[in-house]
């Protein structure tokens, strides 16, 4: 981006983890602030009164303008199956996900939904995510073009599949490897896009495709891994049967190499205390799904106890088995999820999570995640009185800033988003 813009607004990010540091220590926030961006990065902020003349701005009044919202764990081509009807987690592949995912052998269809995704994320303010494609090269072929066209951060991969699925769904060891290398060396480190190793869940692999994705991450030093765990006790009883040698789940992933500290593991609901012992000694990140397994029944999570082994955790909205893409909602489910776990999750907290948190998560808060001078320009502006009720809600809020995002975080959505920059270009408007 030639020259130098800027964005005015009301200016919040965070510096720290409230629930390490306490609430007044934790963030940073300029009442009438200005984001200076050039050559896609933040150049500065600081009191809109600071702006130098002449500079282009994009003034936003009261709004709240962020960091770029970020996903720890999202399926693109899931975005046709959100709100499918009366399953649990096995059945529920089956009967929809495994048939919509065989759509993707087209690339037409492919770049088709990748386009619909894409915008759905900016149109909630979510500017990275780590996403899963199909099992075929062609879905991920058009996932990472669509992210280059917009120059989005994103973290993706070919699901690698070799058992337990239908015969189009498959691969095998040997194809999955070498179609998962080639798209590694085309993709990874290219502009802004990253590659994740995707083995869909230990089910649908054998130890052999487990091993070649261990030799993956061997082979290609700081790609991602990511795949599922825990998230069903239908699903822990298949891993039991299939893997009878390991004493647990985790132990699978463990014996294969797969766990580390660019390893994403969706959903760790039902973890025994060894295994969030290991998660915590690998530095593995426990994707939070609150949506998804509210909605298919999986569980509640237990938060606290992966925290206080130090385990890190990230907020993902797990679409198609969640059932939003804004994560203000998955945010507001993940509060009431806690809340049946006798844990709570205040405002200050979950915007810590969704911004620097699970940059943190991931390893990008260098680069995402923050309004930090040099940092890439992800950023979204949020309003919190979007709607007739936020606005009518607002009106006892009086300056209190956590209670104004506990406000938004309940009762916002996408309509709470009024804008979304990536590296610096406003990519959507809500006007």
């Amino acid at each position: 981006m030639a020259g130098r813009t800027a964005i005015k607004g009301r200016l919040l990010d965070f510096t720290a983890n409230p629930a390490e540091v306490g609430d007044n220590a934790c963030y940073r926030y300029i009442a009438d602030g200005a984001v200076v961006i050039e050559d896609g990065r933040i150049a500065s902020i600081g009191p809109a009164a600071d702006l130098p003349a002449g500079i282009p701005v994009d003034d936003y009044g009261q709004a709240l303008i962020l960091p770029g919202l970020i996903d720890t764990h999202i399926h693109y081509p899931q975005t046709r199956i959100i709100a499918s009807y009366g399953a649990q987690l096995l059945e529920w592949l089956d009967k929809y996900t495994f048939i919509e995912e065989q759509k993707f052998a087209d690339p037409d269809h492919a770049a088709s939904v990748a386009s619909f995704f894409f915008d759905e994320l900016l149109r909630n303010g979510t500017t990275t995510a780590a996403v899963y494609c199909t099992v075929h090269p062609e879905s991920v072929e058009a996932f990472f073009a669509e992210s280059e066209r917009l120059n989005t951060l994103m973290i993706a991969g070919k699901v690698m599949m070799d058992v337990n699925a239908p015969t189009a769904l498959t691969d095998d060891a040997e194809s999955g490897f070498s179609e998962s290398a080639a798209l590694i060396e085309k993709w990874h480190g290219r502009g802004r896009q990253h590659y994740a190793v995707t083995p869909r869940f230990a089910v649908t692999s054998t130890e052999a495709q487990l091993e070649a994705a261990g030799a993956l991450l061997r082979d290609y030093p700081g790609v991602y891994m990511q795949t599922h765990l825990a998230e069903n006790h239908a699903e822990i009883a298949a891993v039991k049967e299939q893997f009878p040698w390991s004493d647990s789940y985790t132990g699978v992933y463990d014996r294969f190499g797969l766990l580390g500290p660019h390893s994403i593991f969706g959903h760790g609901i039902h973890l025994s205390d060894g295994e969030i012992a290991r998660l915590s000694e690998t530095n593995s990140t426990v994707a939070f799904c609150p949506t998804s397994n509210l909605f298919i029944g999986s569980g509640l999570f237990d938060m606290a106890r992966l925290r206080e082994s130090q385990v890190k955790v990230g907020l993902a909205t797990d679409v198609g088995g969640g059932t939003s893409f804004s994560m203000l909602r998955t945010a507001a489910e993940a509060y009431k999820v806690l809340q049946l776990n006798s844990q709570n999750l205040p405002a200050l907290q979950a915007f810590h999570l969704m911004t620097r948190g699970n940059a943190e998560a991931l390893g990008l808060v260098d680069r995402v995640g923050t309004l930090e001078p040099g940092s890439d320009a992800d950023i979204t502006v949020l309003d919190s009185c979007a709607t007739p009720a936020m606005a009518h809600r607002m009106e006892t809020v009086e300056g209190d800033l956590a209670e104004e995002l506990f406000v938004l975080m309940t009762l916002g959505d996408d309509r709470a988003t009024k804008a979304t920059y990536v590296a610096g270009e406003r990519l959507y408007s809500a006007d």
